[in-house]
């Protein structure tokens, strides 16, 4: 049986390759839906002002930098970042179906704790469904800080734990017994999806996340719990 671990990043890095083609499926029936909804909530929550340069971290196959990007009218400077090849490919042919000829488009292979790109270079950076992945989460958060613009927004997106007990109870079933099953039959890797399950129970709360956030420098933050708890939204501005 594999193990993965974000201690061992290269393991993490094989899983999301093994059902990097499988993906958009399994997150579509998964979440029943819900994901195109907590996606949607992270664009609006991170475009209140103008965006002129953005980056994506963690950036899958690329549905958030795609929906931030077919809202902006005028050409934009966009980076998506992943450190799992086979995501970024897919990213690559999805941004075919966009109409996204006006903007200039990078895609960086690279780690989300160290982003190849100068200081305050971006006006917005989003990660969905990463940071619970990466090794050092406040590494990660002190990296946005550095490659933002004064006035920049950074929106975190993460799956968390409802904190109504009779909810996440039924969550916990769901993760525990249902979803790695799910796992196994839409993409062939059950332990990848017990993994995920794994990561969303052992992560810091919300709260925390946010803390980390106001310790890094950043002001103005915000957290928007989605579906009783099921996913958080948090953003915060670099002053």
């Amino acid at each position: 049986m594999t193990e993965y671990s974000k201690e061992d990043p290269s393991s993490i890095q094989a899983m999301f390759g093994s059902i990097a083609k499988r993906y958009d499926k399994a997150n579509a029936i998964l979440s029943l839906q819900m994901h195109k909804h907590w996606n949607a909530k992270l664009v609006k929550a991170v475009s209140q002002g103008e965006i002129t340069s953005f980056l994506d971290l963690c950036c899958g196959t690329g549905d958030i930098a795609f929906e931030l990007l077919k809202q902006q009218h005028h050409p934009r400077r966009a980076f998506l970042l992943d450190f799992c090849p086979e995501m970024l490919a897919c990213a690559k042919e999805k941004a075919k179906l966009f109409r996204l000829d006006h903007h200039f488009v990078t895609y960086i292979q690279g780690d989300a704790q160290a982003v190849p790109l100068d200081d305050a270079s971006v006006s917005c950076i989003t990660i969905a469904y990463g940071i619970r992945n990466v090794n050092q989460p406040r590494q990660c958060i002190k990296e946005a800080f550095r490659l933002l613009q004064p006035g920049g927004v950074f929106g975190i997106l993460e799956l968390t734990q409802p904190k109504n007990s009779f909810l996440r109870m039924g969550h916990q079933i769901y993760l525990k017994a249902v979803l790695p099953l799910l796992g196994r039959w839409l993409t062939s890797n059950e332990q990848a999806y017990q993994y995920l399950c794994n990561s969303i129970h052992s992560f810091i709360p919300p709260d925390e996340l946010e803390n980390l956030m106001k310790h890094e420098g950043f002001t103005s933050t915000h957290r928007h719990s989605l579906c009783g708890g099921i996913a958080t939204i948090i953003t915060g501005r670099k002053p």
